[in-house]
């Protein structure tokens, strides 16, 4: 096939698509997702019982907030990052980082003024060994959702594409964990839920270079 005749070809099945449509696309990953996380630790872990008192507490709603600030933040960079040639740009990196910032500045006072003896309870509290791996298990649906969102999209970065929507899976399985875990230290926060968030955004990285390359 001669050279022209291939654009002639391409040029005829040019579609328009729509301005919204990676956002469109991966908001309803995250609606389709999201119902599965919930349901995850609604059946496998239980919601806590006690949840309309700690409520009150403010530490419960940092614990809540912090994350899926994070993941309201790692959404518009992957929105931006599944179309071709665009950042996520700075203010994406920034919201992403300020949540994360806030609980360790958190943990770092509390460590600071609590009693040497009380420290580290503070960082390894009761759930340590399976905080991570907890959070981390709860986000793979909207990570599974939202990859398949982006492999039907157009990103030409790859594993920066991937580690977005694995930070958002993250952040969203983390929040959704918050509702059973016992937890409510700063320095626990600070360690094993960005740990736990952390694992999908490697894990969306490493599969993303791969999957989503064009």
């Amino acid at each position: 096939m001669k050279t022209d005749q291939l654009l002639d070809l391409l040029a005829a099945d040019t579609r328009v698509v729509p301005p919204n449509a990676a956002t469109r696309r991966l908001a309803l990953a995250v609606l389709a997702g999201l119902p599965l996380s919930l349901a995850i630790v609604a059946l496998d872990y239980g919601i806590r019982r006690d949840l309309a008192q700690v409520a009150q507490v403010p530490m419960f709603w940092v614990k809540l907030l912090f994350p899926a600030l994070l993941a309201m933040a790692a959404f518009v960079g992957t929105q931006r990052l599944a179309r071709p040639g665009v950042n996520a740009g700075r203010p994406v990196a920034f919201g992403m980082a300020l949540p994360v910032l806030a609980v360790w500045t958190l943990a770092l006072v509390a460590w600071w003024l609590a009693p040497a003896a009380e420290r580290p309870a503070l960082l390894w509290g009761q759930t340590w060994r399976s905080c991570a791996f907890s959070i981390g298990f709860i986000a793979l649906p909207v990570l599974v959702s939202s990859m398949l969102a982006l492999k039907s999209l157009a990103p030409t970065r790859p594993a920066w594409a991937g580690a977005a929507a694995g930070a958002l899976a993250g952040g969203a399985g983390a929040a959704v964990y918050a509702l059973h875990c016992p937890e409510l230290t700063a320095p626990f926060l600070a360690v094993w839920y960005v740990l736990g968030m952390a694992l999908p955004t490697v894990a969306g990285a490493a599969i993303g270079s791969r999957w989503l390359r064009w």
